[in-house]
């Protein structure tokens, strides 16, 4: 976002507080995300209108631009290669012991991929099921039965890790999937997943 505010020259259109703007685009963006996981928008609507909002915080109506942040930021994301500390530590940890690893996105389809051939992640998952994908959405049950289905599985010989307390680990619960629940933000959450981590290192202790 900091690129395309330089690049777009954002702060001769009105936008001169960054911070400001990053912050609401983060709130809107998670709004129509839940929106969007709950079927009133599709995924074209999210992804403009959530730049469309941002710019009308600084009085900004352009909906060009608001499309043209769009496309640039999609993007500009894969290529952002910043994972979480021991992110590929344990995932070649848990390939080593012989998991077999998939990953269940309500990420774009195209962006998905992208995003982990350029983190180098593709290699360690045999299955990448998306919400585009799938025809359904984390945390709805019908996503995760898609899942099980592709991967070949049943419920009881998986478990989900997540971040998403709602989207991941709710959703798991729904499908009858055991879930490991990695804690980064050290919030307390109003249920009880199956185990709780607070870091990826701390998986090697659960599995």
């Amino acid at each position: 976002m900091r690129e395309l505010h330089t690049a777009l020259s954002l702060e001769q259109k009105g936008v001169n507080d960054f911070e400001l703007f990053h912050r609401n685009y983060i709130a809107h963006n998670e709004k129509l995300w839940e929106r969007y996981r709950n079927g009133y928008i599709k995924q074209e609507e999210l992804r403009v209108k959530r730049m469309w909002l941002t710019l009308l915080e600084f009085q900004i109506a352009d909906e060009e631009l608001a499309k043209e942040l769009s496309v640039r930021f999609l993007d500009l994301l894969p290529t952002r290669t910043i994972l979480f500390p021991h992110a590929k530590e344990i995932l070649q940890y848990l390939s080593d012991k012989g998991y077999a690893l998939h990953l269940v996105t309500n990420g774009f389809e195209r962006t998905q991929h992208n995003k982990l051939l350029y983190s180098g992640l593709k290699p360690f998952f045999a299955e990448i099921i998306t919400s585009e994908g799938s025809g359904s959405l984390k945390p709805n049950k019908e996503i995760f039965q898609f899942a099980l289905s592709k991967c070949g599985t049943t419920p009881d010989q998986c478990i989900m890790i997540g971040d998403n307390i709602e989207v991941d680990i709710i959703g798991a619960m729904n499908a009858g999937i055991d879930q490991v629940y990695v804690n980064h933000l050290g919030i307390d959450p109003a249920i009880t997943p199956t185990y709780t981590v607070n870091s990826l290192k701390e998986l090697e202790k659960i599995f």
